[in-house]
């Protein structure tokens, strides 16, 4: 079980990266292209439309992946399951993709033309099939696939984009890659699991705790996605092209640790439906030493090297976006933090009302800190704002969870990195004031520095604890 955890760590770490990093890898050519307010433009479309999809899916990639994990062993409560839910499925994103258009046609103001082109991603809602194979540990498919369709679209980008009006292009070769990412995964179901229809109100079952989870999803996106919304309406879109920019790196260094909590889900889901309570607290410790270690290097080196690379990577024009990103590259503490109590503890047990009590107390203080900070300190309010709310969810589940989980050491772990993580900082910085020259060459010999002074500092930590590596038995 170890090595098929490993391997698919591997393959969705590579799937979540590549998701994120090839727009990544396309955002200097569109920052020089389109311009702050172009990015800003896309950004904001597409985050209306990354909220209707949230809606079609109604929870269901969390739901999902543990309904399935509960019954992969069970061949014919497996179909029933997976059928009862697509079924559902099928309703919901059918709806929203409806809703879709009447926005595109009857609200939408000058982002109409990009919406109109995102569409397709509502439409790949109708079959995104990752919550099952997730849930019965088939990962390579969907890693190896989505490689493909995402490097062949980032291609598309650099041939057709070529000035702002082609925008458009950007928005719809990203919506088709999506859709057709999601279609090419159907071949992995193959022999797996098998579409049979059940009565309409089996699927009608999971509407409520679909619902409930997706509350927490939008919760979520009120202080990831919404922040967006908010920065173009309330201070333009070149304030929300710096900040999209800045969040764009966060978001995708996030994606590493998400990928590593949706691996351990269904595997932890399928211990606790054997009753193996002690072999989960073993691993949750593991978990979140190995996770605490790998959040801290990404959140200190991005502080560390935040301004040179902004301008080397968008060009001048986005050198605001790395004061932005420094401060808001600590929110990777506080996302690991969680993410490892909500996908190893919350979300196995069934007990969703924690996870939704957690992430609702965060989308309250991030609105009400947009609404008070950004129309004073612009996009800088929005980080404040996302800063106030991720400290938010690992507090609020503490004050539920603290006598369950063994939260003074999870805390001795913070500081034990954190205090690494500054010497790394401190060392990236001083060698960066003793270069002569840079450019990219600066910036490499930087990184590079970062990473043996955290790793070997970190190594030497850990033996010196005298316990086994995080993530070796």
């Amino acid at each position: 079980m170890a090595s098929t955890t490993r391997k698919n760590t591997f393959y969705n770490m590579a799937y979540r990266l590549f998701s994120v990093l090839l727009p990544l890898a396309t955002a200097p050519y569109l920052a020089r292209t389109v311009g702050t307010d172009g990015v800003g433009l896309y950004s904001h479309a597409w985050s209306v439309s990354y909220i209707f999809c949230l809606i079609g899916m109604l929870g269901l990639n969390d739901y999902g992946v543990r309904a399935v994990a509960r019954v992969r062993d069970d061949r014919e409560r497996l179909d029933r399951t997976f059928s009862s839910l697509w079924q559902m499925q099928l309703l919901v994103a059918g709806l929203t993709l409806a809703a879709w258009f009447g926005y595109v046609f009857l609200f939408a103001g000058e982002e109409k033309e990009i919406a109109f082109h995102l569409t397709l991603m509502s439409v790949s809602c109708l079959v995104s099939f990752d919550w099952c194979l997730m849930g019965l540990d088939i990962f390579r498919p969907i890693a190896l696939r989505n490689t493909f369709i995402k490097s062949a679209a980032a291609v598309c980008v650099f041939i057709f984009v070529k000035e702002k009006k082609d925008l458009w292009i950007y928005a719809f070769v990203w919506s088709l890659s999506t859709l057709l990412g999601n279609l090419s995964c159907l071949p992995g179901l193959r022999g797996k699991v098998r579409y049979r229809p059940v009565p309409f109100r089996e699927s009608l079952a999971h509407l409520g705790p679909c619902a409930v989870l997706f509350i927490s999803v939008m919760a979520v996106n009120i202080y990831r996605t919404m922040d967006k919304v908010m920065v173009s309406r309330m201070a333009g879109y070149v304030e929300n092209g710096l900040y999209e920019n800045a969040e764009k790196i966060i978001y995708c260094l996030s994606g590493f640790i998400s990928a590593f909590g949706t691996v351990m889900m269904p595997k932890i889901s399928h211990m606790q439906q054997k009753g193996e309570t002690e072999a989960i607290r073993r691993q949750i410790d593991r978990s979140m030493d190995l996770v605490l270690a790998m959040v801290s290097a990404m959140a200190f080196g991005v502080a560390a090297v935040a301004r040179p690379f902004s301008v080397l990577f968008y060009g001048p024009a986005f050198s605001g976006s790395g004061d932005l990103m420094i401060p808001l590259a600590f929110t990777l503490i506080m996302i690991g933090f969680a993410n490892v109590i909500r996908t190893q503890w919350v979300l196995p047990q069934g007990r969703d009302h924690i996870f939704v009590k957690s992430v609702c107390a965060g989308a309250a203080v991030n609105l009400a800190a947009n609404l008070l900070l950004i129309p004073r300190m612009r996009a800088m309010g929005a980080v404040v704002g996302t800063l106030l709310a991720e400290g938010t969810v690992p507090l609020v589940q503490f004050l539920i969870l603290r006598r369950e989980l063994p939260y003074g050491r999870f805390l001795g772990y913070v500081l034990k990195y954190a205090l690494i993580g500054f010497a790394m900082l401190l060392a990236v910085r001083g060698l960066g004031a003793l270069l002569p020259f840079g450019g990219w060459l600066a910036l490499g010999l930087q990184v590079g520095a970062g990473i043996l002074v955290f790793g070997g500092l970190t190594l030497l930590a850990w033996k010196l604890s005298g316990k086994p590596f995080p993530g070796r038995k």
